[in-house]
């Protein structure tokens, strides 16, 4: 398996399983995985959210970990990285605000990056405008967002355990997915799992 270098967009208050357990997985396969928040350095770290579904009409949320900034966003170029990873929580919503964030999906999505985007991370990708014409998963809120943007809504199942690969793009709607997503974006980096 080649190894990869993946780029980690994180900002505070995203959330918490969908920053964790994907940087920890793509480690463990043996990917480079570097963590970045604009306005952060290396070192430091961001809150996270755990977000959690309990029969009300959306997510409850409590206070998550505290998640380590592995490198500083101002100083990364997109070029150097094999691919991108967006979690979800409320980081993307404000995040999209930022023209360089922008320029850095941009970059990979030009590029024909692998990018996976899981929940609210899908917020950057309709910010970026870069899933025209494609199909795209994610929290059932952004729903209205993926469509303004062009992108075929792919349904989530009952159990939010579902992916949607198109092309280079792999979504989720939440955690539960994380099975599928990363079973996907593996592939999708061209990554094997030896049993």
């Amino acid at each position: 398996m080649a190894v990869k270098k993946i780029l980690l967009l994180v900002g505070d208050f995203v959330e918490d399983y969908e920053a964790m357990v994907p940087f920890q997985m793509l480690l463990m396969v043996g990917h480079t995985v570097e963590s970045v928040c604009p306005g952060k350095k290396a070192g430091e770290t961001v809150a996270t959210a755990v977000h959690d579904f309990e029969g009300h009409q959306t997510y409850s949320e409590k206070p998550g970990h505290n998640f380590m900034i592995t490198a500083t966003f101002e100083d990364i170029k997109a070029e150097d990285y094999d691919a991108l990873v967006i979690p979800g929580g409320r980081s993307p919503e404000y995040l999209r605000l930022d023209p360089a964030v922008i320029a850095c999906v941009q970059h990979f999505a030009k590029a024909n990056k692998p990018i996976a985007a899981v929940c609210h991370g899908q917020q950057l990708l309709t910010a970026a405008d870069v899933i025209k014409g494609k199909s795209c998963t994610g929290y059932p809120a952004v729903k209205p967002d993926i469509e303004a943007a062009g992108a075929t809504w792919c349904e989530v199942n009952e159990t939010s355990s579902n992916a949607c690969v198109d092309g280079n793009i792999v979504t989720g709607p939440a955690w539960p997915a994380h099975p599928e997503w990363m079973r996907e974006f593996l592939k999708v980096l061209g990554s094997t799992i030896e049993p």
